[in-house]
């Protein structure tokens, strides 16, 4: 698999674990939405933490945004993911100028900078389920940490990582999340913040070719950890031609006359992918019949 999510329990079934390897979706999200470096870490850590947020899920249909709210260079990012923990993803700065922080790192904190992290499930209800908390650092991973502590009331490990390569391609991306379950004991609560005291970064772990598995294993070095499911997942755009066409017809037959007396033409860019789908004047008419049905 070149990218995957695997679950695991510890602690006699007490902590639950998720640790995602994604190098090559994040690589491919870098590609298609032709990223500097420090967008590119910023992108490829929502990316990762959407898909295991997204995996966590339990319903088969069930879907998940999650929305970083910046007031910096980086304005927004946006990940969607399913249940399989599949993504598509867009950023809406890619050009983001690098700078490093006091550690000689990205930072993405800086190029995100304070506001809110927003979380929307959707899980086949009237309404989907919509929670958020305010950007304490801008750096996602400890942003997604108080979102879960605040918004959800469930305290969480949360660890994100997107190494970057000389060329400024992706070297290593991955990222984990640790929840303790309800009522769990608070010598394993002491255990498990002994245990991650020394974890090394875990983009340092994935480039230094440790599987899934194996980093599992190297944050609950104190506990017996029971590996389960091993998912892959992928950079997926679910856009179509007959999705844009909907979504013309959504405009209304109005909207539609004006674009084909005015321009006689149409060109729509998908955001997740960058896919351009254009429209004739005559398939325009076409669609225009269809939206008076």
């Amino acid at each position: 698999m070149k990218n995957y999510i695997v679950r695991g329990l510890a602690g006699n079934k007490n902590i639950r674990v998720f640790v995602a390897i994604t190098t090559e979706m994040v690589e491919k999200a870098r590609k298609i939405h032709k990223t500097t470096p420090v967008s590119t870490a910023a992108l490829g850590r929502t990316i990762t933490a959407a898909s295991i947020m997204g995996y966590m899920l339990k319903g088969e249909k069930d879907k998940l945004t999650l929305q970083i709210l910046g007031s910096n260079e980086i304005k927004s990012i946006v990940a969607v993911s399913d249940s399989t923990g599949n993504v598509k993803a867009y950023i809406s700065n890619p050009n983001a100028k690098v700078k490093l922080n006091d550690k000689g790192k990205l930072d993405v904190g800086g190029a995100v900078g304070r506001g809110k992290l927003r979380v929307i499930k959707d899980l086949g209800l009237k309404e989907p389920y919509i929670g958020q908390a305010n950007l304490i650092s801008g750096e996602i991973a400890e942003d997604l940490a108080a979102y879960y502590m605040y918004s959800e009331q469930q305290p969480s490990v949360v660890s994100l990582g997107v190494l970057i390569d000389v060329d400024g391609s992706v070297k290593a991306a991955g990222g984990f999340i640790i929840q303790p379950l309800p009522d769990v004991e608070e010598e394993i609560l002491i255990k498990l913040e002994e245990c991650i005291k020394d974890v090394p970064p875990v983009s340092a772990m994935v480039a230094e070719g440790l599987s899934g598995e194996e980093i599992m294993r190297r944050i609950l070095k104190d506990f017996d950890v029971e590996v389960g499911e091993k998912k892959e997942v992928d950079f997926v755009c679910d856009c179509s031609l007959e999705k844009i066409e909907r979504a013309l017809i959504s405009l209304g037959e109005e909207e539609l006359k004006n674009i084909i007396e005015e321009d006689e033409e149409a060109e729509i860019q998908c955001h997740f992918c960058n896919t351009f789908y254009k429209f004739n004047k005559e398939q325009l008419i076409d669609i225009l019949k269809r939206a008076k049905n």
